[in-house]
C-alpha cells in the first residue's frame, strides 16, 4: 500500500487496480439537484460532483489518496463553488508535514501523526471520509486541520431498502452537527436530507424525516437545559431602557415582569424585592425590545443562535413546508427554544432554474392553488420567487389580497421592481433585487448568478437617474417595504480568499473551525483587481442607496436571509453605515418592524402589558450599535435565555457574562417549589439573602 500512494504522491502512474464506482443522487425538495460519481480504485477515489439548484451550484473534481487509519494523505479539489467562484483546493501529508491551501487559508504543520484535514470545498462524499477516519480513531474522537475536532457517535442500525445501515452523527465541524448513514462496508449511504445512495431515492422522504427527528431530538435536550422559568415576579433591576419612539435611554429603572407580561416599570432599582419575587441585576446595562430578522429560513438550531443574539421574533421567507409547519407549534409550546416565527409561504415557478423549496407552480392555477394552501394554513404573505411568471404576479396579489394576505418576493425573471410594486407587491426581498431593475436590461435572466454578478455593474450607477427616481417614487406612493439583506450582498460582493469580512471579525474566531474557513473565501468570480475594485465600489452604491430610501421615508426592514443571528448584528451595523444612526438603526429592527407586522400593540416597545420580550447588554447601542452584538440575557414567552450557557451548548466561546440572579425568598406558608439554583446552569447566582 505504501509504494502505490508515494507513486500517486509522485505523479507516476501506479499499477492499474479494479475501480469501483459509488453513485449518490442529490435531492431537494423530492427533486432531483445533482449527482455525485466516485470511482473508487485501491486507495485513490476520484470523484465528480454537480448541482445545479436556483440556477446555481457547486461543480468541482475531488480526488483522495486514503493513508493509514483511513486518514486522507492527499486531497485534490478542482472547479467551482456555489456562485461560480474558482476553486482550487490541495491537500498533503508526507513525511510527517501536513500542507494545504484552499480559499480560506494555507498552512503547514510538522505532526508525527496525521490529523483529519478537513475540505473547505467538499462535497457530500466528504463526510463518509470524515466518518470512517473518525470511526478508525481511538475514542471515535480525532483532531482535525486546519484545527478543532471531530467526534461521531453512533445511533442506530437499520435497513432501507435491503440494505443494512448505521447512522452515525458527526459534530465538531460547523454550526450543527452532519448526520450520516454507512454500509457495512463502511461506504457512505446517505447524508440525512441531502444525498443517497442512486437507486434507493424513494427512502430519501424516510431518511430526511430521520434526520429531522434526530436533530430535533438534540436541539429539544438543549432547549430544556437552556430555557429558564419562574413562576413568580421578577425584578430586572438598574437597567436603562431604549425608547424607539424617542430613541434614547430613560434613567434607570426596574422592569417587572409576570410571565410573559411587562407588569411594572419601577424608578432606579425599585426598592426591596418582595418576598416570593426573583430578581435579576442588570448593572446599569441597556434593556432594548427584542429583535426581528425580517428575512430569515428557519432550521431546528437557528432558534438557539437567535435567542443568543437577541432576536426574538423572524419573518420566514420560505422553508420546507412540511418541517416549518411542524417546527412553529414546538416553539410556540417551548419544545424547541427559538423566536416567534412569522411564516411567508414561498412560490416558485417551473423552470430549469427552479428553487426546489416551497411549492413550486406548473401553472398559473397551480399558484393560485397555492396561495390558498397557504392561507389555510396561517401564513401571513405570499412570496413569489425568480422563475414565477411576471403576468401570474397580480392575479395572486388579487387573491391573496382577497384571502387577508400580502405579497412580497423576488422581481420575478424578466419582471421590473415598477411593474411588481403596481402589480401588488407591500415589499421587495432583497436590496439587490431592486436595484438590478436600473441595472440590467429586462431580457436579461436574473434566475442565473447574474442576479449577483451584475451588482458589480452598480459601480456606475448614477441614484440620482430618472429610473432611479421613479422606482423610489412608486415605492413611496404605494407605501412598498423593501427588506434589505444588506448583510448577504456585503458577505457575496466583498468576501475574499483567507480574508475575515468586517461583519465576521467580531465573533469568527468563536465558532467552530469549519464554519470559520467557509466564511474566508471568496464567492464571486474575480479576474484581477479592477473585478474587485468594482465590487467594492457597487456595495458603496448599496450603501448610499440606503441612505437615499430612509431620507425618502421608504421602510426599509432589516433581514439577512441567514440564520444565526450574528447577521442580524451586522445589517443594522451596516444600516449605520449607510447613515442611519444608531438609534434609528435599532428602531427599524424593533418598533418600527412589529409595525409592519402589525404587532406594535404587543411588541417594539417595552412598556406595561406588553409582551416581555427584551435584550439586557451591557453597553449602551445608542452611540454604539455594536454593543447588541454582546446579550447577557434575553427574555422571550415567559423564559429566560442567557446567551453565554447556549454559545457554550452549541460548541461555541461565549461572549458575554449572565447577570446575577436572586431567586425568590419562600413566602410564610407557601409551598410553591422554587427553582433550584441549579436550574440556571452558568449564570451567577446568590441565595435569598443576595449573598
Amino acid at each position: 500500500m505504501t509504494s502505490t500512494i508515494a507513486l500517486l504522491l509522485s505523479g507516476i502512474a501506479a499499477p492499474a487496480i479494479a475501480a469501483d464506482t459509488e453513485r449518490l443522487t442529490i435531492i431537494a425538495n423530492g427533486e432531483t439537484v445533482g449527482a455525485i460519481v466516485a470511482t473508487v480504485g485501491g486507495n485513490r477515489t476520484v470523484i465528480d460532483y454537480r448541482v445545479n439548484d436556483n440556477g446555481r451550484g457547486p461543480r468541482h473534481r475531488e480526488e483522495i489518496v486514503i493513508g493509514p487509519a483511513a486518514l486522507p494523505i492527499a486531497w485534490t479539489v478542482e472547479g467551482s463553488s456555489l456562485m461560480g467562484g474558482p476553486v482550487a483546493e490541495r491537500f498533503s501529508y508526507a513525511g510527517g508535514t501536513a500542507s494545504w491551501s484552499s480559499q480560506a487559508d494555507k498552512g503547514t504543520v510538522a505532526t508525527a501523526v496525521s490529523k483529519l484535514y478537513i475540505v473547505n470545498d467538499d462535497s457530500p462524499f466528504a463526510e463518509g471520509v470524515y466518518a470512517r477516519a473518525a470511526l478508525a480513531a481511538k475514542g471515535h474522537a480525532i483532531d482535525t486541520l486546519p484545527g478543532g475536532r471531530l467526534t461521531i457517535t453512533k445511533l442506530r442500525d437499520m435497513t432501507v431498502g435491503g440494505e443494512p445501515i448505521t447512522i452515525y452523527r458527526l459534530d465538531g465541524n460547523d454550526l450543527s452537527p452532519d448526520y450520516v448513514a454507512l454500509d457495512r462496508r463502511q461506504r457512505l449511504f446517505a447524508t440525512l436530507g441531502g444525498a443517497i445512495r442512486t437507486g434507493f431515492e424513494k427512502y430519501a422522504p424516510l431518511l430526511g424525516k430521520l434526520g429531522i427527528d434526530l436533530e430535533r431530538a438534540r436541539i429539544r435536550a438543549i432547549s430544556t437545559r437552556v430555557t429558564h422559568r419562574i413562576d413568580q415576579p421578577v425584578r430586572l433591576r438598574n437597567v436603562r431602557i431604549f425608547n424607539p419612539r424617542a430613541g434614547n435611554l430613560g434613567a434607570l429603572s426596574t422592569i417587572v415582569t409576570w410571565r410573559d407580561r411587562i407588569v411594572q416599570i419601577l424608578p432606579g432599582d425599585g426598592g426591596p424585592v418582595p418576598a416570593g419575587e426573583a430578581a435579576i441585576e442588570g448593572g446599569g446595562g441597556t434593556v432594548y425590545p427584542g429583535l426581528h430578522d425580517m428575512h430569515s429560513h428557519s432550521s431546528m438550531v437557528s432558534g438557539l443562535y437567535y435567542l443568543a443574539a437577541g432576536v426574538t421574533q423572524t419573518r420566514d421567507m420560505g422553508n420546507d413546508n412540511a418541517f416549518l409547519l411542524d417546527l412553529m407549534p414546538r416553539v410556540e409550546s417551548g419544545e424547541i427554544a427559538g423566536p416567534h416565527i412569522v411564516a411567508n409561504g414561498l412560490i416558485e415557478g417551473r423552470s430549469p432554474y427552479s428553487l426546489r423549496l416551497g411549492i413550486v407552480a406548473d401553472s398559473l392555477a397551480d399558484a393560485l392553488g397555492a396561495v390558498h394552501f397557504y392561507a389555510d394554513r396561517g401564513y401571513r404573505d405570499i412570496k413569489l420567487y425568480n422563475s414565477v411568471d411576471p403576468d401570474w404576479v397580480k392575479p395572486i396579489a388579487d387573491e391573496a389580497r382577497r384571502l387577508g394576505m400580502g405579497l412580497t418576493g423576488h422581481v420575478p425573471a424578466f419582471d421590473t421592481p415598477d411593474r411588481v410594486i403596481a402589480d401588488g407587491y407591500g415589499s421587495i426581498a432583497h436590496i439587490n433585487q431592486l436595484m438590478l431593475g436600473w441595472l440590467l436590461d429586462p431580457r436579461e435572466d436574473t434566475r442565473t448568478p447574474l442576479r449577483l454578478t451584475g451588482m458589480a455593474r452598480a459601480a456606475d450607477l448614477d441614484l440620482a437617474a430618472p429610473r432611479v427616481r421613479h422606482t423610489l417614487a412608486l415605492m413611496q406612493a404605494h407605501h412598498t417595504a423593501l427588506d434589505t439583506t444588506a448583510v448577504i450582498l456585503e458577505r457575496l460582493m466583498l468576501s475574499r480568499t483567507a480574508t475575515v469580512g468586517a461583519g465576521d471579525t467580531a465573533y469568527l474566531s468563536h465558532m467552530p473551525i469549519g464554519y470559520q474557513r467557509y466564511r474566508m473565501r471568496t464567492f464571486v468570480p474575480l479576474k484581477d483587481a479592477a473585478d474587485d475594485a468594482r465590487y467594492r465600489k457597487a456595495f458603496g452604491t448599496v450603501l448610499a442607496t440606503m441612505r437615499l430610501l430612509h431620507e425618502r421615508g421608504i421602510q426599509m426592514l432589516p433581514g439577512t436571509d441567514d440564520a444565526t443571528g450574528f447577521t442580524v448584528h451586522r445589517e443594522l451595523e451596516l444600516y449605520v453605515d449607510s447613515g442611519m444612526t444608531p438609534a434609528q438603526a435599532l428602531r427599524a429592527d424593533t418598533l418600527d418592524s412589529a409595525t409592519f407586522l402589525g404587532q406594535d400593540a404587543e411588541r417594539g416597545t417595552i412598556e406595561r402589558g406588553k409582551l416581555a420580550e427584551l435584550v439586557l447588554v451591557a453597553g449602551d447601542p445608542t452611540k454604539d450599535i455594536a454593543a447588541i452584538r454582546q446579550p447577557r440575557l434575553v427574555m422571550r414567552g415567559g423564559a429566560f435565555y442567557f446567551p453565554s450557557e447556549i454559545y457554550a451548548a452549541l460548541g461555541i466561546v461565549p461572549f458575554a457574562t449572565a447577570p446575577k440572579i436572586v431567586l425568590p425568598k419562600p413566602v410564610a406558608g407557601d409551598t410553591n417549589a422554587i427553582p433550584p439554583a441549579a436550574l440556571f446552569g452558568d449564570a451567577d447566582y446568590a441565595g435569598a439573602d443576595g449573598d
